[in-house]
């Protein structure tokens, strides 16, 4: 849950690391630091807090001259965020500088050996014993002191070395932890997340589990952890700088809310053909031979996505579904077999607890099918078959578009599932493929019904716990909703199923508590003005969500949310929208750091 970066090449490196990091903040900004190879040797900064505290400690690289590097930006899972725990770390002797993305499991074993050694640490860090097992398995061969120490380690990580015996050399080496190269002409590069290389080159290669790569000015090599040399797979990297730019907006998050009608668009369109829905070749092998059961698994929104992703299928192929947690599954010693369909969601393809579970799931017969944002990525390898969303990068931790896609997608897949199951009639796959089609226009005009969504941020908001209500696929929305209200505001905000209020959560309603009723779902309408009226009894005031034109729903909540009417089954994705604008709000009034909430990082690399 760290970002690196590495550089060696004829420009500066400290800016060129810098600008990496930048684009990284997003994995991790609790301290960041760069080591760069220099006339005078290993020139070492860093610091706790943001990377731009660093770039005004390194005057915006210029106190570093030299032109190879490593850089870091953490979060911080051993250690507090210091200065003397971030990045980068050297060992005793002073030769070797290490970056570092992900945990090393066995460190106090490691730690404990080196101290007996004749080690010193500085850190409290796991990263610092790979540090000292470099120098210690040192004898005058960089390539050869770094097979000896990552055959020591265990866990995951992504690594950045350097070595003052060998200035313009830079190492990376992957296991479990992302990792991409960048090449170029007479400089080479490496960072944990295409978006920070993707302005200076054109091509690009994924380093894979178990292999590292030596980066100089005059090319890349590339070998397995034996030292074999390995030909890798260049890809090109399709996508500019200004996809990781604000392009204007006032934060990310705001800009990818804006997104996603063009989002659904790149999601939807290759997979609707001739007025129905068609995901051709794309389902490959992934599909048992019997079908008898459905588990969706994913952490996070992408979990959230697929609470409502298990009500279409199970509603349209009438075969059982079950959402599960991937940090609860892996261990949960699943009733998972060949007639299984394991559904992974991950944004990034990089979520460890996701691919834990998919490593048990296919260990246990079962077919993986993927829905990922990320081409390339770990999932993608574990999987039988990969759906991508094509969301385009999602820079702010709190997922927006990444989710709303994930959804739409999964909507998709329920409908080409039951096509192949002979569940639907063509009529009704075809009233469906026009749902989805219309889609981008609905969320599109969501947004436009809801310009108050400032005012009612601060007067719902602000202040107490908020709560979120509702049922059917309008409480698996009301999910996501509270965790974007949690994320970037810090608001205590909890989902509840609407018909469970009286079994103990009422409790919590007292005179002023806010409450957002979902009420999208026009056949449970009546039962949901029940609830709103419980709530108001007890002194609640009520921010409801409802379809245009639903006049009942205006007697009994304090204030609307308008959404387009979209169908039951799509309901989800353009009523999740000003729920997320609300929460965009309600963090900008409050003065919070929307687009790097506290405490929180983009993509969860460990477990």
């Amino acid at each position: 849950m760290c970002g690196i970066v590495g550089y060696t090449g004829g420009r500066e490196a400290a800016p060129f690391l810098l600008s990496g990091l930048r684009a990284l903040e997003y994995r991790g900004y609790d301290s960041a630091g760069l080591a760069v190879m220099g006339e005078g040797g290993l020139q070492l900064a860093k610091t706790s807090g943001r990377i731009e505290r660093l770039a005004e400690k390194t005057r915006g690289g210029a106190a570093l001259p030299g032109r190879s590097g490593i850089g870091h930006t953490r979060w911080a899972t051993h250690g507090a965020p210091t200065d003397v725990n971030a990045h980068p770390h050297v060992s005793c002797g002073g030769r070797f500088a290490v970056v570092h993305n992900g945990i090393i499991e066995n460190y106090a074993a490691l730690r404990a050996e080196l101290t007996a050694l004749g080690c010193s640490f500085r850190s409290e860090t796991d990263t610092e014993v790979i540090a000292h097992l470099l120098e210690l398995g040192y004898d005058g061969d960089f390539r050869e002191a770094l097979m000896r120490t990552v055959a020591r380690l265990e866990g995951s990580y992504a690594l950045g070395v350097v070595c003052t015996d060998f200035p313009g050399e830079v190492y990376a080496v992957r296991e479990a932890s992302p990792l991409i190269l960048g090449l170029g002409a007479g400089e080479n590069c490496f960072a944990s997340d295409l978006a920070a290389i993707a302005p200076y080159t054109k091509s690009a290669v994924r380093l894979e589990d178990g292999q590292f790569a030596r980066l100089r000015p005059e090319g890349v090599q590339v070998y397995d952890f034996a030292g074999r040399p390995v030909e890798p797979e260049i890809f090109r990297v399709d996508w500019g700088p200004e996809a990781a730019e604000k392009g204007g907006w006032e934060h990310f998050m705001l800009k990818e809310i804006m997104e996603q009608p063009r989002a659904l668009r790149s999601a939807l369109a290759p997979r609707l053909r001739d007025g129905l829905v068609d995901f051709g070749a794309e389902l490959g092998s992934a599909l048992p031979e019997r079908l008898g059961s459905v588990v969706i698994t994913a952490c996070g929104s992408a979990y959230y996505a697929g609470c409502v992703g298990k009500l279409a299928i199970e509603r349209l192929c009438r075969v059982p579904v079950t959402a599960e947690l991937a940090s609860e599954l892996r261990y949960s010693d699943p009733l998972i077999g060949e007639d299984t369909l394991v559904i992974a969601l991950s944004q990034s393809g990089e979520t460890a607890d996701t691919l834990a579970a998919v490593r048990e799931c296919r260990s246990r017969g079962a077919k993986v099918l993927a829905i990922v944002n990320a081409e390339g990525s770990s999932l993608t390898k574990l999987a039988d078959a990969v759906l991508y969303t094509r969301a385009g990068p999602e820079i702010a931790v709190a997922s927006t578009k990444g989710y709303t896609t994930q959804v739409a997608v999964l909507t998709a897949l329920a409908a080409e599932l039951a096509r192949r199951l002979g569940r639907l009639t063509e009529p009704e796959l075809r009233e469906l493929a026009a749902g989805l089609y219309r889609l981008p226009d609905a969320v599109q005009k969501a947004i436009d019904l809801n310009p108050g969504l400032p005012e009612l941020a601060r007067r719902y908001c602000l202040g107490g716990a908020l709560y979120y209500i509702g049922r059917g696929t309008d409480r698996a929305v009301a999910l996501e909703a509270a965790l974007k209200m949690k994320e970037i505001s810090y608001r205590h905000a909890e989902a509840y199923a609407a018909g469970e209020l009286k079994h103990g959560t009422i409790a919590l309603v007292e005179e002023g508590t806010s409450v957002v009723a979902l009420c999208c779902r026009t056949e449970l309408l009546g039962k949901m003005i029940s609830s709103i009226e419980e709530v108001k009894a007890r002194g609640a005031k009520v921010l409801a969500v409802a379809p245009a034109g639903e006049r009942r729903i205006l007697a009994a909540a304090d204030d609307v949310i308008t959404v387009p009417r979209t169908g039951p089954l799509l309901d989800p994705v353009a009523e999740i929208v000003p729920l997320q604008l609300l929460a965009y709000y309600a963090a900008r009034e409050l003065g919070c750091d929307i687009d790097k909430p506290k405490n929180l990082a983009k993509s969860v690399t460990v477990e």
